[in-house]
């Protein structure tokens, strides 16, 4: 068979080479047909024994988790029970069934297909992706309706390096595979935040995911090498494109070895300047990674996930309690490593609640802090959990998509409100936690003193940032190409708010992508950034490249980028910027050209 390759997205970076395991949905064969008046009430048993099944399946898993089971896995299935018991996917389709006579596989894939459709009109790429996990639910309902079962790779040393390909694979068959020696995940679904991607990340195993076809094009047993840095699969790779591979294989275990050895040392500067780098979360247990993988402390903690599975109803929203319990596990866990805390970050499109409806454009609608002040009790309860989590360890507030000065104004109005809810219950908290704002509108980076007067820090989103400015969604894959963060506009917005936020003496940071991707990291040092906040697993690369820069170098050379307007201009500078050579790694050439 000849050589081809795949192109996806890349979520987990590194080389695997294995063979082909297929995973087959049972969605795909799913058989359709009316049933008579007589057989309805029999279909609707045989829906709800599959429904109970699965409860019982996800609750075994559950209490069966392995101590050593990345925090994310426990979770996630979690959310999949929520999911499960949600009257739209637990009782619509009996509904269904009673009213269209449809069969009860036909009736839960007409039910997931139209919750799938309304997920796909949400803005935010973290949410969007969610619709996976309602898909991967009742692909375990079909999977106990039809009687078919998932296809376990073999365990044991001949089951060394096997590269598990499928439609979409959820949390709980990644645990199945726990005993089985796989080296990668492929998947035709997914983005960078599906659990998929999550999952890899924290299991630091190769994947690419996005790839559309692979489960249909890639055979059993196959020869498949995962590129996790470019997002390429390609399979039956031939002899010398395969010795290439392991040979890059073989290089990158070795940088990662000498990377490890970076963990304790502080990222300072060639010429003395200390960075801080803190790490992104999405769960209160991925604390402990961001603690093992040396992060001075947590820069955005997307508190959102703790809401995921909840249909759009204040009672069904997590408790104060249960709030404060997450923010209190991962203040905990950083030891006196302050928390940066992301308040609600979801729009007013709640695909589980069929009463509402989908906003016309939620990019630009009732979204983050907008969504937080039209439900005001909803915010008291998410901002009392913090505060109250603040007594434990240091917390700092964070507060999406502001760009109005009355925005800024409410929201420390609410901030009072709350902390004399507490005062009155004689609650402890910090008085005095700092409260700040993401810098994800291009209208709040070029009015930045209405910030800098009113709070304490800012934290760039470049996602966003990039995304607002260019009028673009990055995760549609007609406009993509055009997300540009090179692109003029974007270097002046960036390189303006950090320059007069550090001119004003108020701290700045980057959350988005660009702050662990290390061929940004020159350029945002130039600009003057001392915080980068990023995915735990990208802070060593990011801590290597800022132990071999000068910033004496970097910023001469990042004015030539930010004067430069063409884009083979930019692009010659940012060459530049990355060839500069520090007078230690000079001298350090020098002796090793000696020896």
């Amino acid at each position: 068979m000849a050589s081809f390759s795949l192109h996806g997205i890349a979520v987990s970076q590194g080389i695997a080479i294995g063979r082909a395991h297929l995973m087959a949905p049972a969605a795909l064969d799913v058989k359709h047909y009316l049933i008579a008046d007589e057989q309805v009430e029999a279909e609707i048993e045989r829906l709800k024994s599959a429904i109970k099944a699965v409860h019982e399946e996800l609750h075994t898993i559950r209490t069966d988790l392995p101590k050593d089971a990345p925090a994310e896995l426990g979770a996630f299935i979690d959310v999949h029970s929520l999911i499960l018991s949600d009257p739209m996917l637990s009782e619509v389709p009996l509904n269904i069934i009673r009213h269209r006579a449809y069969n009860a596989e036909w009736a839960l894939v007409t039910q997931i297909d139209e919750l799938s459709a309304q997920f796909d009109e949400i803005e935010d790429p973290y949410l969007r992706e969610r619709k996976a996990d309602i898909q991967q639910v009742g692909e375990r309902i079909l999977k106990v309706l039809t009687g078919s079962a998932i296809h376990l790779p073999p365990t044991g040393e001949a089951a060394a390096n096997i590269i598990v390909v499928a439609h979409d694979i959820s949390p709980a068959d990644m645990l199945q595979f726990r005993d089985s020696a796989f080296a990668g995940f492929v998947t035709d679904l997914g983005g960078p935040n599906s659990h998929t991607a999550i999952v890899a990340r924290s299991l630091d195993i190769p994947a690419a995911v996005g790839m559309h076809n692979a489960s249909a094009l890639v055979k059993h047993d196959d020869l498949l090498i995962i590129d996790g840095d470019a997002g390429v699969v390609i399979v039956d790779p031939s002899p010398l494109v395969l010795a290439q591979y392991r040979a890059r294989q073989e290089r990158l275990l070795r940088e990662r070895k000498k990377l490890s050895r970076l963990k304790k040392t502080p990222a300072i500067t060639q010429d003395g300047e200390l960075i801080s780098l803190v790490a992104n979360i999405e769960l209160p247990a991925d604390a402990a990674n961001a603690w093992e993988a040396g992060a001075m402390g947590i820069g955005l903690f997307r508190s959102e996930f703790l809401f995921m599975g909840r249909a759009g109803h204040l009672e069904k929203f997590p408790s104060e309690d249960e709030q404060f319990e997450s923010y209190k596990q991962a203040v905990i866990a950083m030891k006196g490593r302050p928390v940066t805390i992301r308040t609600l970050d979801v729009g007013a499109d709640k695909p589980l609640d069929e009463d509402e409806e989908t906003a016309l454009n939620p990019a630009l609608g009732l979204r983050a802090i907008r969504y937080c002040l039209s439900e005001p009790q909803m915010f008291l309860t998410q901002l009392r959990a913090i505060l109250r989590a603040s007594h434990f360890g240091p917390i700092k507030l964070l507060i999406p998509m502001m760009a109005h000065a009355f925005e800024i104004d409410q929201t420390l109005n609410i901030i009072e409100q709350a902390k004399q809810q507490l005062r009155e219950r004689k609650q402890k908290f910090d008085e005095d936690i700092p409260v700040g704002a993401m810098i994800e509108i291009p209208a709040a980076a070029l009015a930045l003193p209405l910030f800098i007067k009113r709070l304490d820090f800012l934290s760039i989103g470049t996602n966003d940032l990039i995304q607002y400015t260019l009028a673009i969604d990055r995760v549609d894959h007609e406009v993509a190409h055009l997300y540009d963060p090179l692109h003029p506009a974007v270097l002046f917005l960036l390189s303006t708010v950090i320059s007069q936020g550090r001119k004003a003496g108020i701290p700045v940071s980057v959350c988005g992508e660009m702050a662990g991707d290390v061929k940004w990291t020159r350029l945002l040092l130039g600009m003057g950034l001392l915080e980068f906040s990023m995915h735990p697993s990208q802070i060593l690369s990011v801590k290597n490249e800022i132990l071999n820069s000068d910033l004496r170098l970097l910023e001469p050379q990042v004015k030539k980028v930010m004067r430069a307007s063409e884009p083979a201009a930019i692009a010659a500078a940012m060459a530049q910027l990355q060839a500069l050579t520090s007078e230690q790694e000079v001298k350090e050439s020098k002796v090793a050209r000696r020896r």
